[in-house]
């Protein structure tokens, strides 16, 4: 017990001293956070809202053909056909392997 609070004393020390330190070189302005205000200046980038010509067009898919369809499938041409098990019959079997598994030999209690 008086090793725990060793430690946690230690821990706290040494988490102190790193705040201080981080404070007084803040402070210093040894490469920390200033704590005084100052505004943001946005920059301006006055060519990026200017109006100008579109770039010429190209095409993205290069090689490739363009292919199109027109109309609707139904969806039994294509969608595959499932035949879902019902609820009460996945419960019989799962009822069935575990009647079926291996039990344990020994049923330890710790009392």
């Amino acid at each position: 017990m008086n090793a725990m609070k060793t430690t946690v004393l230690a821990l706290c020390f040494l988490c102190a001293r790193v705040a201080l330190g981080q404070a007084s070189a803040s402070a210093a302005g040894a490469g920390g956070i200033s704590s005084q205000v100052s505004a943001f200046e946005f920059q301006s980038h006055e060519a990026v809202a200017a109006q100008h010509s579109m770039g010429a067009e190209r095409n993205l898919l290069e090689s490739s053909p363009i292919t199109y369809a027109q109309g609707e499938r139904p969806l039994w041409e294509v969608a595959p056909v499932s035949h879902p098990t019902p609820l009460g019959d996945s419960a019989r079997l799962l009822r069935q392997k575990h009647a079926s598994a291996k039990k344990a030999e020994f049923v330890w209690s710790n009392n």
